[in-house]
């Protein structure tokens, strides 16, 4: 008779998370995901720089200074934007498809049955997503070529040859373009998901916002001469880095527990357990922050249509109000900005809630709150923790989203609006931490310890 004795494990001297990695690329199946995951970022990385027809450069780059508002835009895309490349307008028609589907889904009688139809409903919804991504790319490209072909002075010159009216061919082609770029982008991210590791759309985005960071570098090292300043931004940065985190953990835990019957031996037998149910502070994520956002920009952009520089007329002073007080320069902006993310995480919040079903759920499958009867009560019940919770986290969302804002009085440096992006940092960390969450996951399926503590 022989005794199997298990290897010791070693332990290493190394930092948990260098060790996990190494130990993700030992193991076959994982090291193609990684693999994978970065060969698709490196295509889309190639991408952003193959610029549609026609793009005059000195021009876009000239419109992109007269008009920092663009700044938002280029978030989403990667600098693909800036760049104008067929995928100029990255993900984010799909991101605003899946918003409208996801607010929709409530009020359509049709969209509410099939979000209560498992697998099969979300698979019909995700299909109504695609559909509805096309239309809104076409739409935001025409906008946003619009803003380089004739709202900013020497921005005119940025697309030579855009409008119907000019040159119909290659107006399509151009809009063509980029709308594929966008669909191109989607199903990458999507192979991503399948195939890689994260969710591969937020995968696509964190790797257009982590390609701008050596651009950001190279700005702060210029001010290098403003020791304090810079500091007190390095310093803000790190501390915004850290709530985000605090508050993309946090959560409150109710307590579940099970009653189940099980027939064994001929005999009815009850069996009980018990569970939680996360209700995290930030449940919205950084969907208000694009709300809020993207209402916020509409005033300036149609202003910059209607200005007549050196007219006198009321309908160029409004413009001109529209275009300096609702204007990131503007303090009225970062109000608005506060107040706007700020109701719509509850918005988004008890939407996004509602959808879940969670008493309903619960008492199907034989679980109940300690202390609350099923049904409607425990519905009630969630619906006020829910509702305290997210006060939390609105007011965080709202402390971020002006951030940049706060960063630029106390260090008095201008360009710390643009040096500093709260909605960049809150994106990123957030799939940096859902990435870690996935890996984690695969190690410990593999055996192997993990790395979040």
């Amino acid at each position: 008779m022989t005794t199997r004795v298990e290897p010791q494990r070693v332990e290493s001297t190394r930092p948990a998370l260098l060790q996990a990695v190494i130990d993700a690329m030992r193991i076959p199946d994982l090291r193609f995901r990684i693999l994978f995951t970065l060969g698709i970022l490196i295509v889309f990385r190639f991408m952003a720089h193959v610029p549609v027809p026609g793009v005059n450069r000195e021009a876009l780059q000239a419109a992109f200074d007269a008009n920092p508002v663009l700044g938002f835009l280029d978030i989403f895309s990667g600098g693909a934007l800036r760049n104008l490349s067929v995928v100029a307008l990255g993900v984010y028609p799909y991101i605003t498809a899946s918003i409208i589907v996801q607010v929709l889904t409530p009020v359509v009688p049709h969209l509410k049955a099939l979000g209560q139809e498992g697998e099969f409903g979300r698979q019909k919804m995700n299909q109504y997503t695609h559909y509805l991504t096309v239309p809104i790319a076409f739409l935001q490209a025409w906008a946003q070529l619009n803003l380089f072909s004739g709202a900013f002075g020497t921005g005119d010159q940025a697309i030579q040859g855009f409008g119907f009216s000019s040159n119909f061919l290659n107006t399509l082609t151009i809009l063509l373009t980029m709308t594929a770029g966008t669909v191109v982008l989607v199903w990458m991210g999507e192979l991503i998901t399948e195939k890689g590791i994260g969710n591969g759309v937020s995968i696509i985005i964190f790797g257009g916002i982590v390609a701008n960071m050596p651009n950001i570098a190279g700005q702060i090292w210029l001010l290098r001469d403003q020791v304090f300043q810079v500091s007190m931004l390095i310093a803000f940065g790190l501390l915004i880095i850290y709530m985000i985190v605090v508050f993309t953990e946090a959560q409150r835990r109710i307590p579940v527990q099970y009653g189940r019957s099980v027939f064994r031996g001929g005999r009815m037998y009850r069996q009980a357990g018990s569970t939680h149910i996360p209700l995290r502070v930030n449940s919205a994520g950084m969907i208000p922050l694009i709300f809020a956002f993207s209402i916020l920009i509409l005033p300036s952009t149609i202003a910059s249509y209607l200005r007549s520089p050196g007219s006198d007329s009321f309908l160029s002073k409004l413009t001109d109000f529209f275009a300096n007080t609702l204007g990131p320069q503007g303090n009225a902006y970062w109000g608005l900005a506060f107040v706007l993310v700020l109701g719509f995480s509850f918005f988004y919040t008890l939407v996004v809630f509602n959808q879940q079903n969670l008493a309903e759920n619960l008492q199907k499958n034989g679980g109940f709150v300690p202390g609350i009867r099923p049904g409607k009560p425990t519905h009630d019940y969630l619906m006020r923790v829910i509702f305290r919770i997210t006060w939390a986290g609105a007011i965080f969302l709202a402390l971020i989203a002006i951030m940049p804002f706060i960063i630029g009085k106390a260090t008095n440096l201008q360009a710390a609006t643009t040096l500093i992006s709260s909605t960049s940092l809150l994106i990123m960390v957030g799939v940096a931490l859902d990435t870690m969450r996935q890996l984690e996951a695969q190690l410990l399926m593999r055996n192997y310890e993990g790395f979040v503590r």
